[in-house]
């Protein structure tokens, strides 16, 4: 990674600061206008978060060897009627 020269640094940490006052500024304007909106540090908002449950997948059916079976007779009974109707046409 390439070395900045300590001129570059210190513009960029200007910039950073002057930056994280105008987040700051923000955050007053947000909280002077939703004052029911609780927040924590200016660095960390905690806006009160809902309680996340993990929602199990529906399970799946399992299809039996026969009708698996039952599907690919037909399946293949339907894909062969397509060919020949392509053949004519």
């Amino acid at each position: 990674m390439p070395k900045h020269s300590s001129h570059i640094l210190e513009l960029a940490r200007r910039g950073a600061l002057e930056r994280y006052r105008e987040l700051k500024g923000e955050l007053a304007e947000l909280t002077k206008a939703f004052p029911r909106l609780e927040f924590g540090s200016a660095i960390s908002p905690s806006v009160p978060r809902q309680k996340y449950t993990v929602v199990p997948k529906p399970k799946r059916r399992k299809m039996s060897a026969a009708a698996r079976k039952t599907v690919s007779l037909r399946m293949k009974k339907y894909w062969a009627a397509r060919r020949r109707a392509g053949k004519k046409g």
